[in-house]
């Protein structure tokens, strides 16, 4: 196992310094000038100058492409051009609010996609079968941020005033905000550590820190703000998890030891659960994986229309101001983490059937 776990390692290697080619590449094939963009049209040639040589942007592309290199090998990310802050302390800020929102949008599709896929399968061709496709169909075809508009306008708009008003945006009302669990506790910690660093991280991560600090109201407040951009992300891969689970489960339950199974006696929840559902499960680990990328995909829309300051937002913030540095920190940074996450995809595969043997 640990070989496998090395090996898979080195092999990404490549993948991530591709990452760095592909990332640096298309930050400066981005049209507009970053100078205009971050300080208003009105800027005259000397400022601009001035700015470019101050970031590094006058350097040549092959020594501006080795100073990102080497930056990064160092954990260095960069500094924000429009927000005069290090990247690193941006992820700390924004990354807890799109790992709050992808861990909901997953749960939602995983607890709710898979066990319909399952049903589905078991009632093949009725009309709960044929309206779940159809509606899968539906679901898939829809835009994220045309969805959550709909969802924003019904739910914030249609239903005020009613027990179904839900926020339409925002992360939590203001005024709500939890306090540091670090303050609460009275811990004193050295500003600028690793460990304050961490501690700020933890922080930022509203259900963790309402929860160990006993703010209920605030952690009530948070979950009724994240119901809808959490269905908006969720519902491209619940359905699309939902349709993969019911074709693998239709491939595995005419197989000869399911018959065999129901022939022994054995209860139908037991011939489901433990024999078909365990062997039909592989395939959908495998969507489940792929399913991440999409979801941070979606996230970038997501965050967007519902006014909620994440990773993917801050990319959009970051696009639209031709902010180079915290589109390569960022793209660098979730492209490591997906690396790291297909592997655990990949491990996971032998906790599901044993006879699946990691060489």
């Amino acid at each position: 196992m640990f070989q496998y776990i090395v090996r898979r390692l080195l092999m990404a290697i490549p993948v991530v310094l591709g990452i760095f080619f592909v990332t640096f590449g298309l930050a400066r094939w981005i049209p507009g000038d970053p100078c205009r963009a971050m300080l208003g049209e009105k800027a005259t040639v000397e400022v601009c100058e001035r700015f470019l040589e101050e970031q590094g942007l006058n350097d040549p592309i092959p020594i501006q492409l080795i100073n990102y290199i080497n930056d990064i090998l160092h954990g260095d990310f960069g500094e924000s051009i429009r927000y005069s802050r290090s990247v690193a302390d941006i992820l700390i800020d924004r990354l807890p609010v799109t790992i709050e929102l992808g861990a909901f949008g997953l749960g939602l599709a995983v607890l709710i996609g898979i066990p319909v896929g399952v049903l589905a399968a078991l009632k093949r061709n009725s009309t709960f079968d044929v309206f779940i496709m159809v509606l899968a169909n539906i679901g898939v075809s829809m835009p994220i941020y045309w969805l959550g508009l709909m969802l924003a306008f019904f739910f914030a708009y249609v239903m005020r005033g009613t027990p179904l008003w839900i926020p339409p945006s925002g992360r939590i009302t203001p005024g709500m905000s939890p306090d540091p669990f670090f303050e609460v506790f009275g811990w004193q910690l050295t500003e600028g550590t690793l460990l304050a660093s961490a501690a700020e991280f933890v922080s930022n991560l509203y259900v963790f820190n309402t929860i160990v600090t006993g703010n209920w109201a605030a952690l009530k407040d948070f979950l009724h703000h994240m119901i809808l951009p959490s269905i908006c992300l969720a519902t491209g891969s619940l359905l699309t998890l939902a349709r993969f689970t019911r074709s693998s489960m239709l491939e595995v339950i005419n197989q000869d030891y399911i018959k065999a199974a129901r022939a022994k006696g054995l209860t139908r929840r037991a011939v489901v659960w433990k024999h078909a559902f365990r062997n039909a499960l592989l395939p959908v680990v495998t969507v489940v994986g792929m399913q991440l990328s999409l979801l941070f995909g979606g996230a970038v829309l997501t965050e967007t229309v519902f006014g909620l300051a994440g990773v993917g937002g801050m990319m959009f913030e970051a696009i639209t101001a031709r902010d180079f540095i915290v589109i390569q920190g960022f793209t660098v940074f979730v492209a490591i983490s997906f690396v790291l996450l297909n592997l655990m995809v990949d491990l996971t595969y032998g906790l599901i059937d044993p006879r699946i043997k990691v060489e």
